[in-house]
C-alpha cells in the first residue's frame, strides 16, 4: 500500500531537486534540466512546501544543503536511479522477463557466463543481467531478484535453493612443483602459499583435514580467484582453488594437483532470493535451468560438481 499522496512528491520536483543538489547549483541544475532558474526554483520550493521541510539554505547567490536535505537527497537520487533502471529492463524487455541477479565474480565468470546462451536458447524472451556482490545484502533496499550465495545455509530474509558442493585442490604451476620437489602433503609447508583474504584459514582447514602439522603459514594475499589462478598458473606459488572452476588450467595442464591428496570440501553454492520474489516467473524459469545444468554436468563429470 502506497503511503498518502501527500507524501508522493511528483518525479519533476523530485527530479529538480536531485538535480540542485548533486550540482549545488540552481542554475547548473537548470541547464541540465533544460529548464530556467525560475522554473527549477518554484519546483524546489513546492517540494519543500509539500513535504513540509527546508531543503536548502539559501545564501545570496547559492544554496546548500540542510541536514535533512542532504540525507532526503541520498535517499531521492537512490529512487530515482532504480526507477529510471527498471523503465530501461523494460524498453531492452517489453515482455517484462528480466532477472537481476548478483553473482560471485570469478563463478560468475568461469561457471556461469559460458552456459548463459544455453538459458537464452532455452527462454528467448528472458534478458538476465549479471552484478557482482561479494557478500550478502538486503534485498528490500535493492533492485535485485536473487543472488549467488557461497558459504553456510544463512542468508537472513532470504529463501535458500542448494545448487552445489564446492570442493577445492592443491594446484601449481608444473615447473614450481618440480622445481621445489613436491612429493607429499608435508612438502606443501615449504613452499611459497597463496592465501585468498576472503577465505584467510583456508590453508589451515586443508592441511588439519589432513593431519599435518604446522605453525604460522605465510605467503602472497590476493582479493581475487581470478588473481590467485593468474599468480598459480605464473609460478608465484601453490593455490587452493575449486576444481570446477579450473578445469581449463587442469586440462591444458596449465595447473596440476600439487600432491595426490584429493580434494575438500570447502562449502555450499545457493540461490537466494526474497520470499516475494520465489514465484517470479524469470526466477522459476531461471532455478529450474540451473538445476537442470549442474544435474546434467555432474552426471557427465562427476568429479567436477560434487
Amino acid at each position: 500500500m502506497l503511503p498518502p499522496r501527500r507524501f508522493l512528491p511528483s518525479l519533476s520536483l523530485l527530479s529538480a531537486f536531485e538535480a540542485a543538489a548533486r550540482t549545488g547549483s540552481v542554475t547548473a541544475a537548470a541547464q541540465e534540466l533544460d529548464l530556467t532558474q525560475s522554473a527549477v526554483s518554484r519546483q524546489i520550493a513546492a517540494l519543500e512546501k509539500q513535504i513540509g521541510v527546508a531543503l536548502f539554505l539559501r545564501e545570496r547567490q547559492t544554496i546548500r544543503l540542510t541536514i535533512a536535505g542532504d540525507t532526503y537527497a541520498r535517499e531521492v537520487r537512490e529512487a530515482l536511479r532504480r526507477i529510471s533502471s527498471a523503465s530501461l529492463n523494460l524498453r531492452a524487455n517489453p515482455a517484462g522477463g528480466t532477472l537481476n541477479l548478483a553473482i560471485l565474480p570469478f563463478f560468475g565468470s568461469r561457471w556461469l557466463a559460458p552456459r548463459l546462451p544455453r538459458f537464452i536458447t532455452a527462454y528467448p524472451g528472458m534478458t538476465v543481467n549479471l552484478i557482482t556482490r561479494l557478500e550478502p545484502f538486503e534485498f528490500r533496499f535493492d533492485t535485485l531478484d536473487a543472488a549467488i550465495h557461497f558459504g553456510e545455509a544463512r542468508w537472513p530474509g532470504a529463501v535458500l535453493t542448494f545448487l552445489m558442493q564446492e570442493e577445492v585442490v592443491p594446484v601449481g604451476a608444473p615447473e614450481l612443483i618440480r622445481r621445489l620437489n613436491i612429493g607429499g602433503k608435508k612438502d606443501l609447508l615449504q613452499a611459497p602459499l597463496l592465501h585468498l583474504n576472503t577465505r584467510p584459514d583456508a590453508w589451515e582447514t586443508w592441511l588439519r583435514a589432513r593431519n599435518v602439522t604446522f605453525d604460522a603459514l605465510h605467503g602472497m594475499l590476493l582479493d581475487q580467484f581470478v588473481t590467485m589462478v593468474e599468480a598459480a598458473s605464473a609460478g608465484l606459488g601453490i593455490a587452493l582453488l575449486p576444481r570446477f572452476l579450473i578445469a581449463r588450467e587442469l586440462e591444458a595442464g596449465i595447473l596440476l594437483p600439487a600432491v595426490d591428496e584429493g580434494t575438500l570440501r570447502s562449502g555450499d553454492y545457493f540461490l537466494a532470493c526474497p520470499p516475494e520474489r520465489a514465484s517470479y516467473p524469470p526466477l522459476t524459469a531461471f532455478r529450474d535451468w540451473i538445476l537442470s545444468e549442474i544435474k546434467r554436468e555432474s552426471e557427465i563429470a562427476p568429479e567436477r560438481v560434487a
